[in-house]
């Protein structure tokens, strides 16, 4: 599926709003691509230009982490819209989202993948010298580039003084919009809430949902 390419960002540079965060995720999440996710650490700041993102919708997503109610875990999902959503996953990798939608409703955007724009270096060193288009492609490139750890979790992206912020970004005339299915889920996955932008390098490789193998036990037989 494809669509034009949104118009509803704020003017390049400026905070995002957080007027723009309270809808539902499925609406928020094409119109945060081509904006810039910035972190501001000792190390120094690197910002990504969003190129990838998935919506999830709480209680109506099996696909979301909110789908059973609220966990520990899932808390700030459940918060106003504009904080930030960090969880670690497969014992190794962090995930970030924007959180949407009004109080109480759990709605979030995961981001899944971008360009990075500034602090290329700092990037570039975390991720362990990996070539440019490779700095932030996935989710937990992504938060690697951009030094993303669990203390970030419930951060403000919407709040001028917060480390982590979210800014609009410049928009590309003539770009598309395209939209499919999300990405290694178990349950939901047939919902077409993945957005990227059409021809971007930085766009990560889909991957359906595959089952885990159960291991044998092992012993003796008779």
């Amino acid at each position: 599926m494809s669509r034009p390419t949104p118009s509803g960002q704020a003017a390049p540079g400026e905070l995002l709003p957080r007027s723009f965060f309270a809808r539902a995720s499925v609406d928020v999440a094409p119109q945060l691509l081509g904006c810039l996710i910035e972190h501001e650490t000792d190390d120094g700041t690197v910002a990504v230009r969003l190129t990838e993102v998935e919506a999830y919708h709480g209680a109506l997503d099996p696909g979301s982490h909110a789908f059973r109610g609220k966990t520990a875990r899932t808390a700030v999902m459940f918060g106003d819209p504009g904080f930030v959503y960090v969880y670690f996953t497969y014992g190794m990798h962090y995930c970030m989202n924007l959180v949407c939608a009004p109080a109480g409703t759990a709605s979030a955007v995961l981001l899944r993948a971008g360009e990075v724009v500034d602090g290329g270096e700092l990037a570039a060193a975390r991720r362990r010298g990996a070539p440019a288009r490779e700095l932030a492609r996935g989710p937990a490139r992504l938060t690697v580039a951009l030094g993303i750890a669990r203390d970030d979790n419930g951060r403000d992206a919407c709040d001028p003084s917060s480390t982590l912020r979210i800014r609009g970004g410049r928009r590309v005339q003539g770009r598309v919009v395209r939209s499919g299915p999300r990405v290694g889920l178990s349950a939901g996955a047939e919902t077409p809430w993945r957005f990227w932008l059409e021809g971007e390098p930085t766009v990560s490789a889909y991957r359906a949902h595959v089952p885990r193998r159960r291991q044998r036990a092992q012993g003796f037989t008779s």
